[in-house]
């Protein structure tokens, strides 16, 4: 990538909408655009103050093409920190491609994915993992995912891990001193303070570390299995739950064979919901493969919702809990008891003692009328367990992020178990170095090429 190049992009999703927004970046990107721009008053977009909008006309070859807004901002004020121009037009896709192409002919290129962003962090305007923040905040889905990616972006995260990196530096740059004076066995850092700082230290990534599996069920969602025997009703709870008809409902058995997944947002958590094939005994080749999916699709769940038919003799019931309970041990289990508006008071009373000193947690619901699935919502929440977190707390959602957490603290747990066995300052130094190395990696201060090549790839075209 060429950072003197002037990059344009259509920065709004594809298709039709009431305006779109078409970005450039780079030096001379205000004066390229004065080449097509026509203003009313004949003022031209250079001579204009930073941030600020004017109204004018596209033309091509002396022809007008839209009316436009096109607002102005000077380096380095800006959000890529280089001079940028914005140029809001009217949706039609022809008008867009239009504008584009004629820009394209004026000089400028076509951005890559993400390339606004990088050069936002390659011209200093945020560190790393505030860019990725970016990507997470345009992809977030409720209320939670938005608070994180937010906060991150503001740079909660990154402060947190410029001080730790401080704290090492300060104390790396002693012992390196001390080993230029190694023949004068002096002592520039002080071990009571550095056994110290390497405890808070380790404190603090390992409780940014553990907090990766909150951060990553919120962001991907909390994966809930339905499961059960054919025809409990589980695909008819899932189109209930999702409000459309997602899987297919039948009195045939078997009719679910394989996984099916969406997401649904209860009060700004996200909840992933795989209904999964029925579990009988078969001899259908295809069905047997999607009961397999389903034992294992229960590994990967967080929260179980067991559907029984209220009809089934409860010796059936007893038999399968056989097979699910080992399976979801460590799990938060629900047993839902679906059908309840075909058999008797006292018959539901009875069931509500079934099972009950090994599943505590139960429900009655209709999925065909509607019947208890509020309460189900509400049980969903309570058995997701996500603790409150206010806009000051970090929470790790980043897989890369968390990968280089957990090298940083096995470094600086090195660094622990060095002092106490009196290892010599220059294995202390390589250690503290590593442990800042794998910190720097999480904010850009450590970067190569492939890194960011991976990282800005996967941002859409535009951002």
């Amino acid at each position: 990538m060429q950072q003197s190049d002037i990059i344009v992009a259509i920065s709004t999703p594809a298709g039709v909408g009431g305006i779109a927004v078409i970005r450039l970046s780079g030096k001379g990107c205000i004066g390229l655009v004065d080449t097509v721009y026509r203003s009313p008053s004949g003022k031209k977009l250079i001579d204009q103050k930073a941030n600020t909008i004017h109204f004018g006309t596209i033309v091509k070859d002396d022809a007008a093409l839209d009316e436009v807004l096109v607002s102005v901002f000077h380096n380095p004020s800006s959000f890529t920190g280089e001079d940028s121009v914005e140029i809001s037009c009217h949706g039609s896709i022809y008008i867009q491609q239009g504008i584009l192409q004629l820009l394209l002919e004026k000089g400028a290129r076509l951005a890559t994915a993400g390339e606004f962003t990088q050069r936002a962090f390659l011209n200093g305007k945020m560190d790393l993992s505030q860019a990725e923040s970016v990507a997470d905040l345009i992809a977030s889905t409720s209320a939670a995912t938005h608070r994180l990616a937010l906060n991150q972006m503001r740079g909660g995260f990154s402060n947190k891990l410029v001080e730790l990196r401080t704290d090492l530096l300060n104390f790396a740059s002693l012992i390196e001193l001390e080993l230029d004076f190694s023949e004068e066995d002096v002592e520039f850092a002080n071990r009571d303070n550095l056994k110290q700082l390497a405890s808070h230290i380790h404190e603090v990534i390992e409780k940014l570390a553990d907090s990766f599996s909150l951060g990553n069920v919120v962001k991907t969602g909390i994966p809930v299995a339905i499961i059960g025997e054919t025809n409990a009703g589980k695909s008819t709870l899932l189109n209930l739950l999702l409000r459309e008809e997602k899987a297919i409902v039948s009195d045939i058995h078997g009719t679910t064979r394989d996984v099916i997944e969406d997401t649904i947002n209860i009060d700004g958590l996200i909840f992933r919901l795989i209904d999964t094939a029925g579990i009988r005994d078969t001899d259908d080749v295809v069905e047997s493969l999607g009961i397999e999916r389903t034992f294992k699709k229960l590994e990967q769940a967080n929260i179980v919702l067991w559907v029984v038919d209220a009809e089934t003799e409860d010796e059936r019931t007893i038999a399968l809990s056989q097979k699910i309970l080992p399976l979801t041990e460590g799990k938060k289990l629900i047993l839902v008891f679906n059908k309840v508006d075909i058999i008797p008071a006292a018959r539901k009373e009875y069931k509500e003692q079934l099972l009950s000193d090994l599943i505590s947690d139960r429900i009655f619901i209709s999925a065909k009328y509607h019947q208890g699935t509020e309460n189900l919502q509400d049980i969903l929440i309570e058995a997701a367990n996500i603790p409150e977190f206010g806009e000051q707390d970090v929470i790790v959602t980043n897989m890369r992020h968390y990968e280089a957490l957990r090298n940083a603290l096995a470094a600086i747990t090195r660094v622990s178990d060095g002092m106490e066995s009196g290892l010599s300052s220059d294995f202390l130094a390589q250690d503290i170095r590593e442990c800042m190395h794998y910190l720097g990696e999480i904010t850009g201060q450590i970067s190569t090429d492939d890194i960011l090549g991976n990282i800005f790839s996967k941002f859409c075209i535009g951002k």
